[in-house]
């Protein structure tokens, strides 16, 4: 086939839908498919030359504000008309909801083209970390109309498919996520590394990885530290990530260990140098850093949705904790800090979770569901 997959935002930006996207695109052609990529023009990225099978149509986008470094596009519904129109992609994958994916969307329905969306971002709960709480009803009220008018929309979990369809969203279809288990193993643990945080292997590295930002629940990452630190001597806390947040961060707690973006084997290294994985957010539609943590053998403490909600089996692989109860959030992380036999223990299973989850799995599913929409329009 060949698809058209229209995205606001990829690498060399660092995000979970921007890595998702980009493992979509990277799998779909080795399955032979062809593929029209379309996304904003980064320009303070260098050129790179896109994989074969892959045509990229580059166009105008914005920065985000409050989000150095990541942009949205900007309606390119005239561009588009004449590139599906020159050559016409059998199916498209729409993975975000900006101004770029509205026109996109728009023009799929005028010209027939099939159509399947992705809801990877929680944008009615982002307001509400930016002030603007006020704004959640009519934000998910947009997300529900634009979604609808696809043919499909695509969320990772059975649980958001269930919260969505009975919010008044159709076609809700789950497509799994995956991750790279050669990248993140185990075995990349560095003592070198460690060393360079002041921990012996026998200290605790306490690890958050992702965006530094204030829908993270960054406060609740502070809290759990300080009530391991008190009862586990030796204990660090490393932040791996940037963000809007970071500068207070760096601020409030200088002995803390931040380290900054970190990308391919270097983040898997980091992953894989600590011992206890925090990521307290509740604005996840997935939460990738997860299946990141798992497979490099660090047990995760996140809320019993998500990511952690489909796989990990509490007091198993990690721990899972009921939604927005920090409480039971920081006594978990807690108890799993104090029990190195359980961590060990947890390393192993966790690494088991994640094992059969790789992205060829997950694009060639993908490729399925979208050629089914090319079959059902064609009939």
């Amino acid at each position: 086939m060949r698809i058209a997959v229209v995205t606001e935002t990829y690498p060399p930006e660092i995000n979970g839908v921007a890595l998702t996207v980009r493992g979509f695109v990277d799998q779909l052609t080795r399955l032979g498919h062809g593929v029209q990529l379309v996304r904003p023009r980064q320009p303070a990225a260098p050129a790179a030359e896109p994989p074969n099978n892959v045509h990229e149509t580059l166009v105008a986008g914005a920065r985000i504000p409050r989000y150095p470094g990541l942009r949205f596009g900007l309606p390119a519904a005239r561009r588009l008309r004449a590139l599906w129109t020159r050559e016409r992609p059998d199916t498209a994958y729409i993975a975000t909801e900006g101004p770029l994916g509205y026109s996109a969307l728009k023009v799929a329905i005028e010209l027939g083209i099939p159509a399947a969306t992705g809801f990877h971002t929680r944008f009615d709960d982002f307001v509400a970390h930016y002030g603007a709480a006020w704004l959640t009803p009519a934000v998910f009220a947009w997300l529900r109309r634009f979604h609808n008018r696809a043919n499909a929309t695509l969320v990772p979990t059975r649980e958001l498919r269930e919260f969505l369809s009975s919010n008044g969203f159709d076609n809700v279809r789950v497509l799994s996520r995956g991750v790279d288990t050669v990248q993140f193993a185990p075995q990349r643990r560095d003592p070198a590394l460690r060393a360079e945080w002041s921990l012996d292997e026998d200290d605790l590295a306490v690890l958050f990885v992702g965006r530094i930002a204030p829908e993270k629940n960054l406060d609740l990452v502070v809290r759990s530290y300080d009530a391991i630190r008190a009862v586990v001597p030796g204990t660090r806390m490393v932040w791996i990530g940037d963000g809007p947040a970071l500068a207070r961060l760096r601020r409030d707690h200088p002995g803390h260990v931040f380290c900054g973006m970190q990308r391919g084997i270097e983040l898997a290294r980091h992953f894989a140098s600590g011992d206890l994985f925090l990521f307290p957010s509740v604005t996840e539609t997935f939460g990738n850093v997860t299946l990141e943590a798992l497979a490099s053998g660090v047990p995760p403490v996140a809320f019993n949705y998500g990511a952690a909600g489909e796989l990990v089996r509490d007091g198993i692989d990690g721990r899972a904790v009921p939604m927005h109860d920090a409480d039971a959030f920081v006594a978990a992380a807690v108890a799993l800090a104090i029990d190195r036999p359980l961590r060990a223990s947890m390393r192993v299973s966790g690494r088991q979770v994640v094992a059969n989850l790789s992205h060829a799995a997950v694009a060639h599913a993908l490729a399925d569901l979208l050629e089914g929409l090319r079959e059902r329009r064609a009939a």
